[in-house]
């Protein structure tokens, strides 16, 4: 094989084979191409697209780079859920033990923030003792015995894809749906769950901001997941305004619990989390209602189990900023409009995420919602509550939401959080 001919095949709009696909990948990962070859074939694949036959291989290419981890000898059936990311978007941390909760076992692999979207092991680390990396054996036993885990996903596992994905983010085609479908659905085909929901994102505060791109990319993951012999169903949802009230690690994971135990009523988080559940667990052909094991106190008997499993103290006080200020309505009215990215922004600018894969995150830093669209407020009332480790990035923050809320004299019409189930 001869990587520039490739490139050049590609580059010429020519659908590349089996062999030659397998090839590049086999090639990339042992170190005999270079990096600056790849970069150049991604983006002949960024302009010209791959067909459903190549991405169907270019996945299979990415998964058979490394590990499969094989879930049968599991006593309950598995499944998984994976979300393009959001605002606020603290879903797998009740999601996870309250499927389990209802008899599922829930392999969450999950990755950490960058940019103005949280990540899922980030958030986790504000829990005091808890680890996001386990072995194997450890994965498999904590889901025999809970139901559910958390964790990062082991160096293993898709390695093409690790290479692949760093080399995407400095060659700017991150944004290309083949290479973002092949990406995650190499990873949740290689973690073995039988079944898979998606939960895609859309909206200003998502990845996917346009809806029709975002429906191309959630059909274009449920096909690949069936050529694999996996169960998918993808649910579009919104994405406008930031999840539930808080946006930030530790504020997330104390949102979460409350939730869990029945004393938050964020109901677009709420709806999102039980529309999902419910996907899932029909996926997996268990009759359970997962309200049932929210408010009965089961789901977050399995969160707190999930947490100790993983070294975590449940009870431990979560870090609290010691910088705190408060952004109020300048006039009296309904909030009309609360700009998710906005806020993700602000939060990431007081330390709560970071803008390089390296950068440490502040686990108490971060973004409160007093007031979400359809409230009414008085002027002078608490809109948002800003927190953060460093006095010095108030302002920052204050300059990201300085066009992030709409106050009108009419309260704005609702809006779903689900827009659309794609199986």
């Amino acid at each position: 094989m001869d990587m520039v001919n490739l490139i050049c095949a590609k580059r010429d709009g020519r659908e590349l084979s089996d062999d030659e696909i397998d090839w590049v990948m086999n090639a990339y990962v042992a170190g005999t191409v270079a990096d600056e070859q790849v970069a150049s074939l991604l983006m002949a694949v960024f302009w010209r697209g791959l067909s459903d036959a190549e991405l169907s291989r270019w996945t299979t290419a990415i998964i058979a780079s490394g590990e499969q981890l094989d879930l049968s000898g599991l006593s309950r059936p598995t499944v998984d859920k994976h979300s393009t990311g959001g605002v606020g978007d603290k879903v797998s941390l009740i999601l996870a033990p309250l499927v389990a909760a209802c008899g599922a076992a829930v392999p969450q692999l999950s990755g950490r923030g960058l940019g103005h979207t949280g990540g899922t092991l980030d958030k986790l680390d504000a829990i005091p003792g808890w680890r996001s990396e386990l072995s194997n054996s450890e994965m498999l036993a904590q889901l025999e015995e809970i139901g559910c885990v958390i964790c990062a996903a082991g160096a293993g596992l898709a390695p093409a894809d690790r290479k692949l994905y760093a080399l995407r983010d400095v060659t700017g085609t991150v944004d290309s749906i083949p290479l973002i479908a092949g990406s995650i659905m190499s990873k949740k085909i290689a973690e073995g769950t039988e079944s898979l929901v998606l939960d895609v994102k859309v909206g200003s505060g998502a990845f996917m901001t346009d809806r029709d791109r975002a429906g191309e990319l959630a059909r274009t993951m449920v096909r690949l997941g069936r050529d694999h012999g996996l169960k998918v169903t993808a649910v579009l949802s919104a994405m406008d305004t930031p999840l539930g009230r808080s946006v930030g690690n530790a504020l997330e994971v104390a949102e979460s619990v409350e939730v869990l135990s029945g004393r938050n009523d964020s109901r677009d988080l709420i709806e999102i989390t039980l529309a999902l559940a419910r996907e899932m667990l029909g996926l997996a052909g268990i009759e359970a209602d997962p309200a049932v094991a929210l408010r009965d106190g089961s789901a977050l008997e399995r969160y707190r189990a999930m947490v100790v499993a993983q070294g975590g103290d449940p009870d431990a006080a979560l870090a609290h900023a010691p910088h705190i200020e408060v952004v109020t309505a300048d006039r009296s009215g309904t909030v009309g409009r609360l700009d998710a990215r906005a806020v993700g922004v602000a939060a990431w600018r007081l330390g709560a995420g970071r803008a390089r894969k390296e950068d440490a995150v502040s686990a108490s830093a971060g973004v409160e919602c007093l007031a979400k669209p359809g409230d009414e407020v008085a002027e002078g009332q608490p809109l948002l509550e800003l927190h953060t480790d460093r006095f010095e990035r108030l302002d920052w923050a204050r300059e990201a939401l300085k066009d992030a809320v709409d106050i009108g004299d009419e309260a704005p019409a609702p809006t779903p959080v689900v827009l659309e189930v794609i199986s």
